[in-house]
């Protein structure tokens, strides 16, 4: 280890040989000093990725399943506080049965970004807004409080909005944990110009980079090695899950999380993430407001419970539903309503059928039965890209389990006014 003027210690290896006169004596030596740094923290990195393959098997097996449970419970619970009278004691059970869904999705959430593909669902998203949001829910309550620092001209982010959100949140728990009695967290961005920082997974792109900084004990040197490490924690009700999903969540959007514990007092952790070129859209529409809509909507499930939440949602959003168990039906359905007159205006497909056809080759017939389909792509989980990259494979919009009414209104409202204003512009 050499530590240069600047102070910063730098790996290195260290070659030598003598140099010798004409007679053999030696009269010198040179020394070579090869600087491996950031070799060794590029091998730290693969081998933590290694770590959490293993996560990832057990994560992807129980995925699937779970959340199409999930969504049956979640989307029935939101489905009945609808029916419910205000204020009401069932209204109120309700309502914390829903806030327990939200909380079981959460931590399936967490451990799904464990597991292999399941790349994440990118919007474009302003950093500010989201790290001040997110940091007056976690110090709500407490005795801390954040000091925001944003650069002037910086730059949206591509992010998945629950997966960073999840990530973020994860960091400023711990930051006001490490501060038991109260302070100040640090929250900065700024722009990270192409070039400027080696390292990064995407070479010559533009970057944002977020720090969080806390005041607290630090971090000792000897659990550095550790920090990110899956079920490694060194609280006593800690599941160890926190900075390890994080990691995770970083590194699927090629990105890079690093911590600086040097800085006394307390430590800092930045993340890397890619910025974006295109401008953030306003959000302007009310949460309460239960968005409509009509015509005939194709539902395409194996698990009855599932299709039974959907009939009863999409009638309450002013649909009318037809229900499939796997793709083959579903075919059948879509080519029986186009004879008849009355076609679909969606279509929404579960990617993964148990013995039958899934979305993923049903919308493959579909397009060929009707190029226009308004094909809308679900599944808990899929080690198949698809979920991140849906319209590349033919779909109008994805909605991930488990979900509630909503949301599921929302994104069929989407996909169906986005065909209605293309096919108005193309008259025009």
């Amino acid at each position: 280890m050499l530590v240069p003027r600047h102070g910063r210690e730098r790996l290195v290896i260290t070659r030598g040989a003598p140099i010798h006169d004409h007679a053999g004596n030696t009269i010198g030596a040179v020394l070579v000093f090869r600087d491996i740094t950031e070799n060794r923290k590029l091998e730290a990195e693969v081998h933590k990725a290694s770590k959490l393959e293993s996560l990832g098997l057990l994560a992807g097996g129980i995925a699937h399943d779970f959340n199409n449970l999930l969504t049956s419970i979640f989307g029935n619970v939101s489905l009945a506080k609808m029916f419910a009278v205000p204020e009401s004691p069932i209204a109120e059970r309700l309502e914390k049965a829903e806030q327990a869904c939200l909380r079981a999705k959460e931590m399936t959430s967490q451990l799904l970004t464990f597991a292999r593909g399941g790349a994440p669902v990118k919007h474009v998203q302003a950093a500010p807004r989201l790290l001040k949001e997110l940091c007056d829910l976690v110090v709500f309550g407490t005795n801390v409080q954040c000091e925001f620092s944003f650069a002037p001209d910086l730059r949206p982010v591509e992010v998945d909005h629950g997966q960073i959100t999840q990530a973020l949140n994860n960091l400023l728990v711990n930051a006001v944990q490490a501060m038991p009695e109260g302070g100040t967290i640090q929250v900065r961005a700024e722009n990270v110009p192409p070039g400027s920082r080696a390292g990064l997974p995407l070479a010559g792109a533009h970057y944002v980079r977020i720090s969080i900084r806390d005041h607290g004990a630090g971090i000792p040197p000897e659990h550095l090695s550790r920090l990110f490490d899956p079920f490694f924690t060194t609280k006593h009700k800690g599941r160890g899950l926190g900075l390890a999903t994080a990691y995770s969540i970083v590194r699927k959007h090629e990105g890079l999380i690093e911590v600086d514990a040097k800085v006394e007092p307390g430590a800092t952790f930045h993340i890397y993430l890619p910025a974006s070129a295109q401008a953030t859209q306003p959000e302007a529409e009310d949460p309460t407001r239960l968005p409509t809509g009509q015509g005939r909507v194709l539902v395409m499930d194996d698990e009855p419970d599932i299709l039974n939440f959907s009939h009863a949602a999409l009638k309450r959003l002013g649909y009318e539903a037809e229900l499939a168990r796997d793709g083959a039906e579903a075919l059948r359905l879509y080519r029986e309503a186009r004879e008849s007159g009355r076609p679909f205006s969606a279509v929404i497909l579960d990617l993964t059928i148990h013995g039958g056809m899934g979305g993923q080759e049903a919308i493959k017939h579909l397009l060929e039965l009707d190029p226009q389909t308004r094909a809308i792509v679900s599944s808990g989980y899929s080690n198949d890209p698809v979920m991140a990259e849906f319209s590349k494979y033919g779909f109008r919009g994805v909605v991930a389990k488990p979900y509630e009414i909503r949301e599921l209104g929302k994104v069929l409202r989407d996909v169906i006014r986005s065909e209605e204003r293309r096919g108005a512009k193309a008259k025009g």
